[in-house]
């Protein structure tokens, strides 16, 4: 195990032995997985934002971002088994399932459950946060590989190493909170050209913390090869609303 990875499985240890419960929901062979909610919404966020998508979060995660908009997934949930998420999630009827969490990757069952939506047809997407290897997911999913800014407290976390699995169907968000996050995640896409490699770059501000204009001026001064998103779900319902 190389230094980086022992540094992220203690930092795992860290946060999971202080939530026993999230530790344990990510045991197992895979042929199970804890489930905080299966529903029916729109996509709120990336390319495929306002499109109807059904969304499977699974429980536990190993990052505490500043920010967080689902603290509830932390721990909680149902262990379910892999043929009934499926099957609940194809019951729904969406050309689109995303897996979020949480942090889906913690989960076993994560990675052949994306296969086997795949499988039947479904244009699958994963959310994961920049810290979870992503070279073990299905070729057919689209990524959206969260990198974390400064101000999430959780920057030291991302697993760089990701950036050069990107292909044209994944895409890269980076969540702002100020000036000094952008000008960090903008550092970022220059340096490592990120707009060739992603099919997509996405900046979206904190809501409720950075307004959206001032993000899209900055963009703009700077010719920024990226895409400003706004999360559309709490602009319809109220920001704090879940399952929704």
């Amino acid at each position: 195990m190389s230094e980086a990875d022992s540094t992220r499985a203690s930092a795992d240890r860290h946060v999971l032995l202080a939530h026993g419960k999230a530790a344990r929901m990510t045991a197992g062979t895979g042929d199970t997985l804890v489930i905080h909610e299966i529903y029916r919404s729109i996509q709120g966020e990336t390319s495929f934002a306002g499109l109807p998508c059904t969304l499977v979060r699974l429980s536990a995660c190993n990052l505490r971002c500043r920010w967080c908009d689902t603290p509830q997934a932390f721990t909680g949930g149902t262990r379910t088994p892999r043929s009934e998420v499926v099957a609940r999630a194809l019951s729904l009827g969406t050309q689109i399932v995303l897996v979020t969490g949480g942090e889906p990757l913690l989960q076993a069952g994560a990675l052949p459950l994306m296969t086997e939506l795949c499988d039947a047809g479904r244009t699958v997407m994963l959310e994961t946060s920049g810290e979870r290897d992503i070279s073990g997911v299905d070729a057919r999913v689209h990524r959206i590989v969260d990198m974390k800014a400064p101000g999430s407290g959780e920057s030291a976390r991302n697993r760089y190493e990701n950036l050069a699995l990107l292909g044209a169907r994944d895409q890269v968000k980076f969540v702002l909170a100020d000036r000094l996050d952008y000008e960090w995640a903008r550092e970022l896409i220059v340096r490592e050209q990120l707009q060739t490699k992603a099919g997509e770059v996405l900046l979206s501000p904190v809501h409720g913390e950075l307004p959206p204009k001032e993000l899209v001026t900055w963009m703009l001064e700077d010719a920024l090869p990226a895409r400003m998103q706004l999360q559309l779900h709490k602009y319809i319902w109220d920001p704090a609303a879940q399952g929704v």
